[in-house]
């Protein structure tokens, strides 16, 4: 199972709201802090009530319901009483057996005019206004429990399709492995041993427990490379996935360019049990409330920061003969040769990666503990980082991370997983340099109103956010530039019905 995990981080910037843009964003920063990118999807992809007697029934028993208490007491109209019971009665059971117009019984304009003259009869009556609003009050907020609760649901579901591997992938990696063990030779990687050894090549090291994902990573690096064969790529899996990545990149050709599939979990048992991270992790995405403007209503938004996980602060040490790398999470992809960051002089730091500005660390302080930091320094981002190793080694960042995780108190998987948040932003502290933008475009798994032109203009794209672009939750508008590097015509692709 491939699980990308998500932890709120909220916002608070002082300012003013005035009118009913105020009321909408507040709408807005409830749904999105109790339900995150479910409120963007669920958006998007709203339906417009076309079933206008479906509506009008609807209306007529909230009506109906709201009135009958107050004619109920009253002396002399229990002939009223009891018409307006039954047409209750009648309008419940047709609406239970009809969502849609097309449903509605033949009948139905009988008793549409039936109940709007019971309605009439009733509103000529003399009641007390304020029990009718008191009891139209308790049906509305009966309709928005009711509504919250199936938001919930659906929340629910969402969040899990986009958290789980889709069953075509599972059966994907599940043939590949088979077929690992079945095949008598396999393409080995002595062949490209001097590449992987070598600090003369461009390396690039990533993090993935998808077959499907980390091969779109190489294949449009690659493919969008000058000098194919000067690139090296290192692919940390786990266990669980090692095999089928294994025969995955020993079958498909990649252009002369060296990739190397290693277990990680395997490769830290022995050569560094001393270190308790012995679990793979991806990289951590961390959903960004901003919850209040300085300005306008329009400028709140929710965005998804990523960062590295306990398991990139390994990396150095699993590439002790290699000076300068370039980490990309599994769901970027490559659109422009990447060769000029290697002449990149980034001086004593140690991190090039693109600044998060929209979090300064003063405004999660909370979250920050005791430690020792400029509260107007900006967050980064993984997604394609440069990662001078020679001084990461000098500056002992893997040391530090390893101090501060001791001061961050964890008791499951879950807060371990938050401690990342912290120990990413600390343990590069004043060590980031930070790369140009256009770089990378972030939110292509989030945000439905990135412009084409940006999109095809950036180098790379990063679907960070949770509607990645192999899932059927994916933004399908952004799928494209995914599955442009999408392997197919392969056998077990095919025969797995694998189709992004």
């Amino acid at each position: 199972m491939h699980i990308y995990w998500f932890q709120e981080i909220s916002i608070d910037i002082k300012g003013q709201q005035k009118g009913a843009k105020a009321d909408d964003m507040e709408k807005s920063k409830a749904c999105q802090l109790e339900f995150g990118s479910y409120c963007l999807w669920s958006t998007e992809h709203k339906e417009v009530m076309k079933d206008a007697i479906v509506k009008r029934l609807k209306d007529q028993l909230f009506v109906a319901r709201s009135y009958y208490p107050s004619i109920a007491k009253i002396q002399g109209q229990e002939a009223l009483t009891r018409e307006m019971k039954q047409n209750i009665q009648d309008h419940e059971r047709i609406l239970s057996a009809s969502t849609v117009d097309a449903d509605l019984p033949s009948f139905i304009n009988k008793r549409i005019v039936q109940m709007e003259q019971t309605i009439a009869r009733a509103k000529s009556c003399t009641v007390d206004c304020k029990n009718v609003d008191r009891k139209l009050r308790q049906i509305l907020d009966m309709t928005e429990d009711e509504a919250h609760f199936h938001r919930t649901q659906s929340a629910f579901l969402y969040n899990l399709g986009a958290q789980t591997l889709p069953k075509s992938h599972h059966c994907l990696s599940m043939r590949l492995t088979l077929e690992y063990f079945k095949s008598s030779s396999l393409d080995s990687d002595d062949s490209f041993s001097r590449k992987l050894n070598s600090p003369k090549y461009r390396h690039y090291v990533i993090l993935s427990k998808n077959v499907l994902a980390a091969s779109v990573v190489v294949n449009s690096t690659v493919s969008n490379s000058k000098e194919p064969g000067n690139l090296a790529f290192h692919i940390l899996t786990d266990a669980q996935n090692f095999y089928a990545m294994k025969y995955w990149f020993a079958k498909n050709s990649f252009n002369k360019a060296a990739v190397h599939v290693i277990n990680y979990e395997g490769f830290i048992l022995k050569k560094f049990p001393k270190y308790n991270i012995r679990q793979l992790y991806l990289q951590e995405e961390f959903r960004v409330l901003i919850r209040s403007i300085r300005q306008s209503a329009e400028n709140t938004r929710m965005g998804y920061l990523s960062l590295f996980s306990h398991s990139h602060f390994l990396i150095p040490e699993m590439f002790k003969y290699l000076r300068k790398v370039v980490v990309l999470d599994d769901d970027v992809v490559v659109q422009r040769d990447l060769s000029f960051l290697w002449n990149i002089d980034m001086g004593n730091k140690v991190n090039g990666a693109i600044e998060f500005c929209g979090l300064k660390l003063g405004q999660v302080k909370n979250l920050l503990g005791k430690a020792a930091y400029d509260p107007k320094a900006c967050a980064w981002m993984s997604g394609v980082n440069l990662i001078n190793l020679d001084k990461w080694r000098e500056h002992n960042v893997t040391e530090n991370y390893l101090l501060l995780m001791k001061k961050f108190k964890y008791k499951d998987e879950a807060s371990l997983r938050a401690a990342a948040f912290p120990l990413s932003l600390l343990s590069f502290q004043h060590l980031i340099y930070p790369l140009d933008e256009k770089l990378t475009l972030a939110g292509l798994g989030y945000d439905y109103g990135i412009d084409e032109k940006a999109a095809q203009r950036s180098a790379s794209l990063h679907y960070n956010g949770n509607m990645k672009p192999w899932l059927e939750l994916g933004i399908p508008g952004y799928k494209k530039y995914w599955k442009k590097f999408f392997v197919r015509g392969d056998r077990f692709v095919d025969e797995c019905n694998v189709n992004p």
